[in-house]
């Protein structure tokens, strides 16, 4: 009775989470090969994905499910394979699926749902088209640029008319859906995501029409929220823009004019906006796009009409606050300092005379960090004869965890104890560790790394390289 209870309780919460108080519909299947096996099934929440239930498939191969799907949404099962098959979650169906494996989609017939017998004879058929488009597309530009065939018009002529017939094959298909299907949202909008990497590859001319597309989606919206191409398509987004073949400079701005654009949308849902926002600051990050990331910190901090999550707005604020080109704060030192060298305390910062200084945020509980400052101290030697210092503040919370970590480093390191409320971290508006500036001579911030190897290779760039 317990365990039926707990049970109830689980499917009840899953119900919930598709928007329905009970369930109506099922997906039922018949896979033989997978007798005995559990089968996994969810669906998406922005970024996120949800397991809402798990069944055993019975002897004889089959399962079902329960759902209840108010709101249009994509779900998935999941195998032991690991690998999802996707399915169309909407009212008004069930749904029934007959195949050897689920990890094997290929081998998977829709018996019964409308929309997902659309959707998997689109999945079936448009990769299809997609080769051929891209032969047809290679014949193109080589009867374009070889003499040997420029001079025939006829064969130009018939591939571009092929080029055409099977993209009208493709837009006919969709628009024979019912407009008030999902799937009919969903299908082109899956197509879009999936297909930044071929153009960015194979037909870039097809770029500026790609990213105006990726500009024009609402990245707020429920349909998108649910479909689970919300990651793909903020990562692809930026990737073809990185990836567009422009200089640097340009890259930039094009990614500032698309946050411009994403923005309008995720003010009107300040819950999606720091989901999104967030995820988009750490992509920003991770590929090194300063700049960008520097933008929209400032968009967002600028904008008094949005409420942002404590812990991102701690983030944004860095950026303006701690940008490259201010003035860092120089800071006295607390008592607790050590040095692996013999010399006088400095009493700040600024006594510090060295060409460049960089001050990492750290601790001995930081897992990151634990290899971090054993990394630095291995380049140390070599920064320092570059006329780089590196100057640790630690946020371990006593003296001995501060004395265990950091006391065979071989660069100045120092305490005061008090974690994130310390005066320094709270003036360098460190949020999370590691973290380091580099510094010239008068604490201009010059460099915010994200990394030890990035920090070597500015050194390697414009010290070592530039002595020689």
């Amino acid at each position: 009775m317990k365990h039926r209870l707990l049970l109830n309780l689980y499917l009840l919460a899953g119900a919930l989470l598709l928007g329905g108080d009970h369930f109506a519909q099922t997906i039922s299947g018949a896979f033989p090969s997978m007798a005995g096996e559990w089968v996994r099934f969810g669906t998406f929440r922005g970024l996120q994905s949800v397991q809402l239930d798990s069944v055993k498939v019975g002897k004889e191969g089959t399962f079902s499910i329960p759902f209840k799907a108010e709101e249009p949404a994509v779900g998935y099962l999941m195998g032991e394979e690991g690998r999802p098959f996707f399915l169309i979650l909407d009212e008004g169906s069930d749904i029934r699926l007959k195949g050897e494996r689920i990890g094997l989609p290929e081998s998977i017939r829709v018996e019964r749902g409308q929309q997902n017998i659309a959707f998997g004879t689109y999945a079936s058929q448009h990769p299809r088209r997609e080769q051929a488009l891209s032969a047809w597309m290679y014949l193109e530009r080589m009867y374009s640029a070889d003499s040997l065939f420029s001079l025939h018009k006829a064969p130009s002529n018939a591939i571009r008319e092929e080029q055409a017939r099977i993209k009208a094959e493709d837009e006919a298909f969709l628009a024979s859906l019912d407009p008030k299907w999902y799937v009919t949202w969903y299908l082109p909008t899956r197509r879009l995501v999936s297909e930044v990497s071929v153009v960015a590859q194979y037909r870039p001319e097809e770029i500026p029409a790609t990213v105006a597309a990726l500009r024009r989606l609402d990245y707020a919206n429920e349909r998108l929220y649910r479909s689970g191409l919300l990651k793909d398509a903020i990562e692809g987004h930026f990737w073809l823009l990185e990836n567009c073949g422009k200089p640097l400079d340009s890259v930039y701005v094009e990614m500032e004019r698309s946050i411009d654009a994403m923005l309008p949308g995720l003010m009107k849902d300040e819950r999606r906006l720091n989901e999104v926002t967030d995820y988009l600051f750490d992509l920003l990050e991770r590929h090194s796009l300063f700049r960008t990331s520097e933008y929209l910190a400032l968009k967002l901090l600028n904008q008094a009409s949005c409420t942002l999550d404590g812990d991102l707005a701690k983030q944004l604020e860095t950026y303006r606050k701690m940008k490259v080109g201010n003035l860092a704060p120089d800071f006295v030192f607390p008592p607790t300092w050590l040095a692996a060298e013999p010399l006088s305390r400095p009493g700040k910062l600024s006594d510090i005379r060295s060409a460049y200084k960089v001050v990492v945020f750290g601790a001995g509980w930081c897992g990151k960090c634990k290899e971090d400052l054993p990394a630095i101290a291995r380049l140390y030697p070599k920064w320092k004869g570059q006329g780089v210092e590196v100057v640790f503040v630690s946020l371990d919370e006593n003296e001995q965890a501060f004395r265990d970590f950091a006391g065979s480093l071989p660069f100045l390191s120092t305490c005061d104890f008090r974690k994130w409320e310390g005066e320094v971290v709270q003036a360098y508006h460190v949020f999370s560790t590691p973290t380091m500036f580099l510094l010239d001579k008068d604490l201009k911030i010059v460099l915010r790394p994200n990394s030890v190897n990035q920090m070597d290779a500015w050194v390697d760039w414009f010290l070592v390289k530039g002595n020689k």
